[in-house]
């Protein structure tokens, strides 16, 4: 059948508060009857049915308890078994939740594109610096130099002069994720235009 929810185990709740609350009742009418539970004698000294007491309703009374006694029994094991496959339920859809952000963040790191550089040093205050670039972050774009076309360091030189004074996209793998910087080669008090 369908998988148990949330909801079938509150029906089942409520049909288990029910049958308590007939229970309930039909023992109050025993109470109302002289008090006979479900064991007193309904017959007098004599053996006459008694005649203080209406039979009929304790009999129908007994009877009913007992049924609905084996009612809630039954309703109870409902209710456990419920619960167990729900929270069965719950354990194998968080496992599953789990191989699922696991099995992504797989793929997200066959997906990371090659680096061609490392970054080594970062001078403080320096542009760099400032573009928040940080000491491994291994660098995958550099403004339009990438794995493809990058040849040696000199590309990388080229692209900052003829970008002084305006922001280039960088891109690097930093701890095993993609994070973009916004660098602008300019002049500072150090060497080069990046630091």
């Amino acid at each position: 059948g369908r998988p148990v929810t949330v909801s079938d185990v509150q029906q089942l709740v409520r049909r288990k508060d029910e049958i308590e609350a007939q229970i309930k009742a039909c023992y109050e009418l025993l109470e109302g009857q002289k008090g006979v539970g479900m064991h007193e004698p309904l017959v007098d000294a004599e053996g006459f049915p008694r005649a203080d007491i209406d039979l009929y309703q304790v009999r129908t009374a007994r009877h009913n308890i007992i049924c609905l006694q084996n009612d809630h029994k039954a309703l109870m094991k409902q209710v456990e078994e419920a619960l167990h496959k729900l929270h069965a339920r719950e354990k194998e859809k968080h496992a599953k939740d789990e191989a699922e952000a696991l099995a992504e963040a797989m793929s997200q790191n066959q997906s990371l594109p090659q680096a061609f550089a490392k970054v080594n040093a970062v001078t403080p205050g320096s542009p760099a610096s400032v573009s928040g670039l940080q000491v491994d972050d291994e660098i995958v774009e550099f403004g339009s130099v990438n794995v493809n076309n990058f040849q040696n360091l000199q590309n990388i030189a080229t692209v900052v002069q003829h970008s002084e004074g305006r922001p280039l996209s960088v891109t690097v793998i930093r701890g095993g994720r993609r994070v973009h910087v916004g660098l602008t080669p300019k002049r500072w008090a150090g060497k080069g235009l990046l630091g």
